[in-house]
């Protein structure tokens, strides 16, 4: 079995019972790779100083405040952010809700990276400007506004890849839903039209998923009906299920999504050979509580914790570490 396959199967362990297993057999086959692999693949051949377009965020109880957001995403992307910039000194450009953007900014400067505008990013290729950076751009919740949005934001941003993690699209019938197969697109960035953009233009994508309900699970949409609750038939009454019909060139599934960048993290570090660019407990854990700090939830407990879905912090950063270890042992064969 190879090192990718191994992180793989580590982060599908469906601890909560969402049959993301299944999900994980359906992306693998149609990949013909390990998941995590395939998608390192994609980092490593992003250009040195490149753009990279980025999101997560999902807002979890608009009709309490929008401003509420969920502790799984945030700090996955932020240690793909962080990997991408000392390996590539990639700019990550993170799109999300304006009332999400502040919580998520604090979690990449939790991870190491400042937050500048892109003109200042730019300015960190020059002789002297190393500096792991992010920027924060809003967009737009409304889906014209949305679509119109996506050509011009990819003109700008040139982006040598787009990688989404928890981040929520829509159905066939262009409603969002959470796990429970509720309608929660209020309040909600509909970024899954900028990604459909980026596709059409043939930027390479990765996207990570743990429900079925997210940017990327368009790859996997019968599987998505046929093993996820409400896949196929929704609570909303919209009768669309809850599948994203979103795309992505490679994704990514994994137990908890933050989990499913730990092991794309673990893979790039195999391939480049660079130990730093791993995940670790101790980082987790300040992500996580970075984000008590910034108010972001637990949101299947419905508590301001660290604990992400459900689970225990200690899992969180047991993870880590299984797949931080995975990769030293690989590393020093």
């Amino acid at each position: 079995m190879t090192l990718g396959d191994r992180l793989d199967r580590l982060v599908n362990l469906d601890i909560g019972a969402r049959g993301i297993e299944h999900l994980h057999a359906a992306a693998r086959a149609r990949s013909g790779a390990a998941l995590s692999m395939a998608a390192a693949e994609r980092l490593a051949a992003v250009p040195e100083g490149a753009v990279v377009l980025a999101t997560t965020g999902s807002v979890s109880r608009a009709w309490i405040s929008a401003e509420i957001g969920e502790n799984d995403g945030p700090a996955g992307l932020a240690t793909i952010c962080r990997a991408l910039a000392l390996a590539r000194r990639a700019i990550p450009v993170v799109v999300a809700e304006a009332a999400l953007l502040p919580g998520i900014g604090e979690i990449l400067r939790a991870a190491g990276l400042a937050l500048v505008t892109l003109e200042e990013a730019r300015r960190t290729a020059m002789p002297g400007g190393r500096l792991a950076v992010a920027v924060l751009h809003p967009y737009p919740l409304e889906d014209e506004a949305a679509r119109a949005a996506a050509g011009p934001l990819l003109d700008r941003l040139a982006p040598a890849l787009a990688f989404s993690t928890e981040r929520v699209g829509r159905n066939a019938r262009g409603v969002y839903h959470n796990m429970r197969g509720v309608d929660f697109g209020m309040g909600r960035a509909r970024i899954d039209h900028l990604f459909d953009a980026a596709l059409a233009r043939g930027i390479p994508s990765v996207a990570v998923g743990d429900g079925g309900n997210e940017i990327g699970m368009g790859l996997v949409a019968a599987a998505v009906a046929e093993h996820i609750p409400f896949g196929a038939r929704c609570a909303c009454g919209c009768g669309g299920g809850l599948g994203a019909i979103t795309g992505t060139d490679v994704l990514m599934t994994a137990a908890v999504s933050n989990w499913g960048c730990t092991a794309i993290a673990a893979a790039f570090a195999s391939l480049e050979r660079n130990p730093a660019l791993l995940h670790t407990p101790e980082l987790e854990a300040r992500l996580l509580l970075r984000g008590t700090e910034v108010g972001l939830i637990n949101s299947v407990d419905g508590i301001v914790d660290p604990n992400v879905d459900g689970i225990p912090l200690a899992t969180h950063q047991a993870v880590v570490e299984l797949c931080r270890q995975l990769v030293l042992a690989e590393l020093a064969r």
